[in-house]
Formats: C-alpha cells, structure tokens, sequence
C-alpha cells in the first residue's frame, strides 16, 4: 500500500520507557483477562499518538488509498441498541450481550447505522475498525500498533500501580476525567459526564505524558495477541504477547463501560477480540519506535 501524503507522525509524542509495573491485582477485575500477577517489566523508548486516530484522519487514508474496511466489505457491524431508532427493525443481538445488535450499513461513515453519518464527529475517534483495518492505516504512515506493555506505560502517565491516568479515585473531587456510561446501564445514560457515545478525542485533560483519553471513550487495538495467563512467563524486556492466538489485545474501556458490569476503564483492564470484529466503541493510536527501521510489525 502506498504511504499516504497526509502522514500525521507529528502527532506523535516521545515516551522515554524504562521499568513498570505491568498488570493490577484489583480485587474486582475479572480473572478470565488475566490483569494479574502484577510485575515489573522494562520498555524501551517510543512515540505514540496523543490522540486515538480520529475520523478525519482515517477519511484522509481512505481518500489517498481507496482503502475498504472490514465492516464495509462484510456489509454490516455491531452498533450498541441504544444508539437505534425506536422503529428500527429487528436485528440480530450478542447472546451475553444484548444491548449490541449486528446493523447492516453500519461501518466508520455511518457509526450509528445507515440512518447516522459523521456530521459534527470529525474530531471524533474513528469506530468500527477492524485490527487488520488499523494494519493498513499504519502502513500507510510507516507506524505499528503500540505493545500492549507500551500502550499500558503511556496510558498510566507517569504514575505506578494506579488505577487511573490521574490516581486511584474515578471522580476525583466530583470531577468527571474520562467518558463512560453514567446512570443505569443499558436503560438510561444521565450524561452526568457530558457525553453519549464518542467525544472528541482531546475532550479531557491529558495525562502525564500528554496522552488524551486513554481510559474510557473507545477501546483501543494493541499489537499483542490475548491470552489470559501468556503474561505470567512472558518477557520483561520489551514483552509482547504469544506469538499466535484468535483474539488481539484490545485495552482503555470506552463509552459504554459502567462499574455495574465492566470496571475496565481502568489503564490495567483487558480484554481480546478477534482481528476481523468490528463495533462502535473500539478504535485505535500509533506508536512508533526507532526499532522500526522497516515500517510497522504486526
């Protein structure tokens, strides 16, 4: 694929690495992710995106490639039920999750389904990609999907074994710092954060490091393969997951999480998907580093 005029690298910001404490052994995560043992480990340095890659970004590839998602060329993704008109037909829905229903039409254009379209979400991140969709869209600017270890250093912002970017507190002082569902999930979205569905991708403040909304908003795709217990014997110098496997490491929660049933807006919290799922929370950020002297690696 041919390296797309518009390059965004200069929305990168450098990461120096070093040792951290990788993982969390929060009482109430969910032991089937595998957040624990917490262990140090040792990344080297690298850039990543301030921002996950926005809408108008990803309809600037698309115009310079001609590149066709996932969602696009399968005809169809998963959009949350809420987000549907009241008279929308009957579609199929997630058996342990029902509130997310297979929408024909429903792809990175048009995020709500047929009937939505990007008016006012430009700045918005871009959803309904796939982890091959974010392969392409690397390519195209010479970058590669973060490590989950590199995702996870940059998005705790310099502070250690915290839950959060900013501290252990969700709401530090009444103050509302990331995107997630509030009020009673699925019926009712209060809005008490000021949001339904994406925000714009530098809404709240930064962390440490200058990187905006890495918890809550979408969830983003990482390099690594999942698997729940691989992290236990992995490497501590630049760790990365196994090296084969059927789900790829998604991490930062998003907009629907609520602590009534995901608690994984957290900058420790995990989970897989396979490389050809799409849906309307997940999104994803570059990262860069001078290893990568021949382009991205998978």
């Amino acid at each position: 694929m041919p390296v797309a005029t518009w390059n965004r690298r200069d929305g990168m910001v450098p990461v120096a690495g070093g040792p951290f404490l990788l993982g969390s052994e929060d009482r109430l995560a969910y032991p089937e992710d595998g957040e624990a043992p917490v262990r140090e480990v040792e990344v080297g340095p690298f850039s990543i995106d301030a921002c996950a890659v926005s809408n108008a970004d990803f309809a600037g590839f698309v115009e310079a490639t001609g590149y066709v998602t996932d969602a696009e060329r399968f005809g169809w993704s998963f959009v949350f039920a809420g987000f549907l008109p009241d008279d929308f037909p009957p579609t199929r829905a997630v058996a342990q999750a029902p509130w997310w229903r297979q929408v024909e039409g429903a792809d990175w254009r048009h995020p709500d389904g047929p009937q939505s379209d990007l008016d006012g979400r430009l700045d918005h991140p871009v959803v309904h990609v796939s982890w091959n969709d974010t392969q392409a869209y690397c390519a195209s600017r010479r970058v590669r999907l973060p490590t989950e270890a590199e995702w996870e250093l940059a998005a705790r912002g310099g502070l250690q074994g915290k839950a959060f970017p900013w501290g252990d507190e969700r709401e530090p002082g009444g103050e509302h710092r990331m995107n997630v569902w509030q009020g009673p999930f699925p019926h009712e979205n209060t809005r008490a954060d000021g949001h339904v569905g994406t925000c714009p991708v530098d809404t709240f403040p930064p962390n440490g490091l200058g990187l905006f909304e890495t918890t809550g908003n979408v969830w983003e795709w990482t390099a690594d393969w999942f698997h729940a217990t691989f992290r236990q014997r992995d490497r501590r110098r630049d760790p990365h997951g196994p090296p084969h496997g059927k789900r790829k490491v998604q991490k930062g929660g998003s907009y629907l999480c609520h602590h009534s049933y995901c608690r994984r807006y957290r900058v420790a919290a995990r989970q897989g998907n396979e490389p050809d799922s799409s849906t309307g929370n997940v999104g994803f950020r570059c990262a860069r580093s001078e290893r990568d002297e021949d382009g991205p690696t998978a």
